[in-house]
């Protein structure tokens, strides 16, 4: 018994697949490939934004999101399908009991007369049975539904982590469009006022016709631009209701000025970083659940050994039913096996060979991928730097250029045609600069996302 209790495990155990890493990014100094660490703490990465709305938000995604409470009750299932797996490797019993009252009726051919005939059975029986793993496919099996329980926490982490990425970046966006509506506002305002005294030239003939015309299209123009980020951010403002689980009418953000800070790059990135992505882990307990398929998928050509027993009490009289000399018993091993299937068991075999290589190279590829994407926003993010700081500077030009010669105009030096041209300039330039900020923004979120949340060392968990 205990050398069929230690049986073999058929099939191959499992390794992870190597896969080729550089040894530091080509936009970050000090990266280093490390063991994946998607199980450590991460913590509350939102908090390096010092956002109080923002953290506030995002906390609720956990709770809220309605997706996220799909792939948690999807991890709950896969959570019970293991369990089940590990009660399989046990013996099962199993009780019963019955009373039956049964009759016939027959009619004599000679005398004629009907004869019946009634009869009782009483019984009550306790069965056990155990199938034997000699071969390893219960482990296996068991192995292989811990892993996929493993990748459904893993991809719950990773819809957690996707939909809360989105509405950080939907929440900056929003901000900056706050700030976008508010220069426009600010714009009409002047506009209106530049009407207003050309309108008054223009009716004491002072003015001409063109340059109300132009003065008139300008404002216009300045109001049509601001309606147009109203309903752009009036989306923006349903995208998070949505992902906070609420309807549109239930949420609204007030317009408010960005309070977030913008967190610094480390100049030397932890190594754990992107082992933490919950996309490679899931791509990597796959592996692990297709391996452990194999180690099924070869253990059908082997046969399974049932061990039952049961005992129990039958008799036709209930009142001395659980006497000795009713007592019923049976046991006895069963082995069952395939002798001939046509080469079914060795196609379900190569099955599982080809649907483990083709989760080897999504895990593969899943890495891949995790490193463009932080390359990706990690030369994004340098380049913006420069390019705000080049964009800031040529705001400040235009600002500065709308003042004089709106001096100069005012002093009656130069026409409106003059004062028109450079407020639209410094108006599109200050636009521009904001449209670069919130690509900024939005890349930092993609970049602590891509790096599977925050960028600090994580913490172990215990």
């Amino acid at each position: 018994m205990a050398l069929l209790l230690t049986g073999c495990s058929v099939g191959p155990d499992y390794q992870r697949p190597a896969v080729t890493t550089p040894l530091q990014y080509k936009y970050a100094a000090g990266w280093r490939e490390a063991q994946p660490q998607d199980a450590l703490s991460k913590g509350e990465w939102w908090a390096v934004y010092q956002d109080a709305t923002l953290a506030q938000l995002l906390t609720q995604v956990q709770i809220s999101n309605q997706n996220v409470a799909q792939y948690e009750a999807k991890y709950r299932q896969a959570l019970a399908l293991a369990g089940g797996s590990r009660a399989d490797l046990l013996p099962t019993v199993s009780g019963s009991a019955s009373s039956t009252r049964s009759g016939s009726r027959a009619t004599s051919t000679l005398s004629g007369v009907d004869q019946r005939t009634v009869s009782d059975s009483h019984s009550a029986q306790l069965s056990a049975s155990w199938e034997l793993d000699l071969w390893g496919k219960l482990r296996r099996t068991l192995e292989e539904n811990q892993a996929s329980a493993e990748a459904s926490a893993a991809e719950l982490a990773n819809i957690t982590l996707s939909a809360q990425s989105s509405l950080a970046q939907n929440y900056f966006q929003l901000r900056v469009m706050d700030q976008q509506i508010a220069l426009y506002q600010q714009s009409v305002t002047a506009y209106e006022r530049y009407l207003q005294v050309i309108n008054n030239k223009y009716q004491a003939g002072a003015e001409s016709r063109g340059t109300l015309a132009q003065a008139q299209t300008q404002l216009e123009s300045a109001r049509a631009s601001q309606l147009d980020l109203v309903w752009q951010r009036a989306q923006l403002e349903h995208a998070i209701a949505l992902l906070i689980g609420k309807t549109p009418a239930e949420f609204s953000l007030p317009a408010a000025p960005l309070a977030a800070k913008m967190p610094a790059i480390p100049q030397a990135l932890p190594s754990q970083l992107l082992q933490r992505r919950p996309d490679i882990a899931y791509a990597e307990r796959n592996v692990a659940a297709a391996n452990a398929a194999i180690g099924v998928a070869i253990a059908g050509y082997f046969p399974d050994l049932t061990l039952s027993a049961s005992g129990g009490f039958s008799s036709s009289t209930l009142h001395n039913l659980l006497s000795l000399p009713n007592r019923t018993w049976s046991l006895g091993p069963e082995l069952s096996g395939t002798v001939l299937d046509f080469g079914a068991t060795s196609a379900k075999v190569d099955q599982a060979r080809a649907s483990y290589d083709a989760s080897v190279a999504s895990y593969r590829q899943a890495v891949l991928e995790g490193f463009q994407e932080v390359e990706n926003y990690l030369v994004e993010l340098k380049t913006l730097d420069a390019e705000i700081a080049a964009q800031q500077r040529a705001t400040d030009s235009a600002k500065e250029s709308a003042r004089v010669t709106a001096n100069q105009y005012e002093a009656g030096m130069i026409d409106y045609l003059d004062v028109a041209t450079t407020e639209n300039t410094s108006l599109s330039q200050q636009q521009s600069l904001l449209s670069l900020q919130s690509t900024q923004w939005v890349a930092s979120v993609e970049l602590i996302a891509a790096l599977g949340g925050g960028w600090h060392a994580p913490q172990q968990t215990h």
